[in-house]
């Protein structure tokens, strides 16, 4: 088997797995991309990416081009000469930069292609109560995670499971599924299968302020799930109406209880310190919120220094 010279492309955490793999096998990273350093926290300082950082502390190049296509940049990338373009959470690449490869690039989806096509695919699986899902290596074409499938793996996503955790197992088993699809593209043994062709297919769109938003008209169930799967980020939101005033505050875990409908759907009480929320099934019991400029707290906590009146309610 061949040593590959490989560019690595990624961002978040859930890329280190698979970096911090290749960076300890036979194969060699000749070069790291990743995005821009981006203002974070309440000083708004340049922070690295999680990929930078890692890459950074092992001695790995890094560039963080702006512009994908800049005829400078490409050139950089076509003199190092790569066998393998690896990419894990990184954004779309233009064909300028993936046909540069002698064996092509690939990319680590997720999610069990072709289902889950698009930015959130771990979220989305959670909010549709998906029973299974997993992580899929493919070949980059010139479409949305559309390429030729290379190998994949499932996984149980169990009850009470949050996008965190879920993450978290994927990233295990995404990092094994990247060395072992470059080993077999080094061994020449590589095998693809084209995406099959399904009738219903569930997207994984960009979560925005309007999808991350919790609807209380809707069952206990899916407002419990849609909480899981925006947790620990972005975090569904809602707006808290309580002494004529109405503020946007995070919902970050909840527990639904079954039963009937004894008010207003979205009004709020609180029983023996601990805040319920009226929905069309019965409650939910809201355990830890954020409201605004605020750190989360525990609903006991917030209750304690939060005074709520008779008329609070969550808005739709």
């Amino acid at each position: 088997m061949k040593s590959l010279r490989i560019i690595y492309m990624g961002t978040p955490a859930f890329a280190l797995g698979p970096l911090k793999h290749i960076h300890n096998s036979p194969h060699k990273i000749v070069s790291v991309i990743t995005t821009p350093d981006r203002k974070s926290g309440r000083g708004k300082q340049l922070t690295p990416s999680p990929v930078k950082s890692f890459s950074e502390e092992v001695g790995l190049p890094v560039l963080q081009p702006t512009n994908l296509k800049d005829i400078d940049f490409l050139s950089h990338l076509e003199v190092l000469k790569p066998d393998v373009i690896v990419v894990v959470a990184f954004r779309m690449l233009p064909k300028e930069v993936w046909s540069i490869p002698l064996y092509g690039t690939f990319n680590l989806h997720a999610s069990l292609l072709p289902q889950y096509r698009g930015a959130a695919p771990i979220h989305w699986a959670i909010i549709n109560e998906e029973k299974e899902t997993g992580v899929t290596t493919f070949f980059i074409d010139e479409k949305i995670d559309t390429g030729k499938i290379i190998l994949q793996k499932k996984i149980t996503i169990h009850e009470k499971e949050t996008t965190g955790s879920l993450s978290n197992k994927l990233e295990e088993i995404g990092r094994h599924l990247v060395l072992e699809t470059l080993n077999a593209i080094a061994s020449e043994v590589v095998m693809t299968k084209p995406q099959p062709e399904k009738e219903h297919l569930q997207a994984a769109p960009k979560l925005t302020r309007d999808n991350t938003q919790i609807n209380w008209n809707q069952s206990g169930r899916s407002i419990e799930r849609l909480v899981r799967g925006l947790q620990p980020t972005p975090c569904a939101w809602t707006l808290l109406t309580n002494k004529e005033k109405t503020v946007r505050c995070k919902i970050i875990t909840v527990e639904f209880h079954q039963g009937p409908k004894n008010d207003e759907i979205g009004k709020i009480s609180i029983k023996n310190k601990q805040l319920f929320v009226q929905v069309s099934d019965g409650e939910i019991h809201v355990t830890r919120l954020q409201l605004p400029n605020k750190k989360s707290l525990s609903d006991s906590e917030l209750v304690n220094g939060y005074a709520f009146d008779n008329d609070a309610k969550f808005e739709n």
